[in-house]
């Protein structure tokens, strides 16, 4: 096993010194603090605790995931309660108010045989796959019978190559992704699918501090950008923002791809004015006292897409059972993202070295949306980013317009099959009701962005009203 799957979350949920959150390299404050007492702890105990099997992993995965729903997901509730009371208790107490073997049993019956258990998955150390992310030290892949290494990655070319290699099982791409490497735009063509949204909202447009006094886009001309990739919905929204305010994106102002862990080095050394970027980096430039936040993009199209959790359609395909209890896990992480109560002890189970990598409180202005804008204010804005898992069909119309409008695709697109293809809404709906949450019971809705109408049922019309555009 690697250290990308170091963790604790298989552990005995009734034993109170047990943490079934943090792994043994996690670098947070509460790990710190019992890295002496681990490292003096029997290592042969400890390890004769864990399951030996999968059947008793998969038996430990049910009483885990009961404990854990008994107290909100809380490790630190469950943990102070087995204390006070005594985890044989509370063992007994379950036992008795369970028919554990019968559930144990049906689970493993419900999920079928796995095809893989043990999958690499890839991510970028940003907010925004908040899913992927804390569902491995949290459980929640554990919770599907799944042993799943997440890799953190340094660039978005390099998800897409490992994707097209068959490196990693899945990934967390930028949504465009999936799209443009169905139609082998910027890459080999592979049919890949988006069985899930990560997050909607959660960008920005950062300036940097000398330019406080050109909040007027119309001032931006000659400024240089960066985004995180050419097809992601940060170029887009940009091109989008830019145009409206009369800028051509591609004569008017320069716009670079930079890996977002590199934004804010950029707009310190002055290489940039500014960048559209993911978080935790825009909260990041304000940290710094580097950068303001001219805006987030809500502003320009609230509830926008931003990433996905996406696989190739063959893996899907080749490892049903596996995909299912993987996309499981996903929607499950992406609706315990969602709720705001869940919010700072999320930021504090992603800020390690092995996750993101940054403070604690950066990324909990980010995830609670109360946040120091670099202007001198305190905002209070709740969904500055927020997690809702539904692949809306019309979301991928909007983008396939946008890459076509500006040249990143060419000729005749059939949007409306291409979106059903790639974002499968249906499927993640089923999905969401069978775990007890809501779903939209159509899979596609018009927009208002900037003030103007997205008709998805005419994509060729939308496309034409916009004055500057490429084709």
């Amino acid at each position: 096993m690697s250290d990308h799957n170091d963790h604790n979350s298989l552990g005995n949920p009734f034993d109170h010194r047990q943490s079934l959150i943090h792994g043994r390299h996690c670098d947070c404050h509460d790990c710190r603090h019992d890295a002496a007492a681990r490292l003096a702890a029997d290592g042969a105990k400890r390890d004769a605790a864990l399951p030996a099997n999968s059947e008793e992993m998969m038996d430990r995965v049910v009483e885990s995931a009961l404990v854990r729903g008994m107290f909100g997901h809380s490790d630190m509730h469950r943990r102070q309660f087995m204390k006070l009371v005594g985890g044989g208790t509370v063992a007994a107490a379950l036992a008795s108010l369970f028919p554990m073997d019968a559930i144990k049993a049906a689970v493993k019956e419900d999920l079928g045989p796995l095809e893989k258990t043990e999958l690499d998955v890839g991510f970028i150390p940003i907010t925004c796959a908040t899913p992927i992310i804390m569902a491995h030290p949290m459980g929640f892949y554990e919770r599907y019978g799944l042993d799943v290494n997440v890799i953190k990655t340094a660039g978005w070319a390099l998800i897409r190559d490992n994707s097209l290699n068959d490196t990693f099982d899945a990934a967390h791409m930028l949504s465009p992704m999936p799209l443009a490497m169905s139609l082998g735009a910027g890459s080999s063509r592979r049919s890949f699918i988006t069985p899930a949204i990560e997050n909607i909202n959660g960008q920005a447009i950062v300036l940097h501090l000398d330019h406080q006094d050109k909040r007027d886009p119309q001032q931006w001309k000659g400024f240089t950008f960066g985004v995180p990739f050419e097809y992601s919905m940060h170029n887009f929204l940009l091109r989008y923002y830019v145009a409206e305010h009369g800028l051509d994106p591609d004569q008017d102002i320069q716009i670079r791809v930079i890996p977002p862990p590199e934004m804010v080095a950029n707009l310190r050394a002055g290489n940039i004015d500014g960048f559209l970027s993911p978080d935790p980096f825009n909260q990041r430039a304000v940290y710094e006292r580097i950068g303001f936040i001219h805006l987030l993009t809500q502003e320009i199209w609230d509830g926008h897409p931003c990433c996905a959790f996406a696989t190739s359609a063959t893996f899907a395909r080749e490892n049903p059972n596996t995909y299912g209890a993987l996309l499981r896990a996903i929607i499950d992480a992406t609706q315990y993202s969602s709720d705001p109560a869940n919010r700072s002890e999320i930021a504090e189970a992603i800020a390690p070295t092995n996750y993101l990598n940054q403070p604690v409180n950066v990324i909990e202005q980010v995830l609670t949306g109360r946040f120091a804008d670099g202007l001198g204010e305190v905002r209070d804005v709740p969904d500055r980013i927020d997690f809702d898992p539904f692949p809306w069909h019309s979301m991928a119309v909007w983008i396939l317009t946008q890459m076509k409008r500006w040249g990143y695709i060419d000729g005749d697109v059939d949007y409306q099959q291409v979106a059903r293809d790639v974002f499968l809404a249906s499927e993640a709906g089923e999905v969401m009701r069978e775990l007890g949450y809501d779903a939209p019971e159509e899979t596609s809705r018009n927009y208002q962005i900037m003030g103007k109408t997205f008709d998805y049922t005419d994509p060729e019309a939308y496309l034409d009203s916009f004055d500057i555009r490429r084709s």
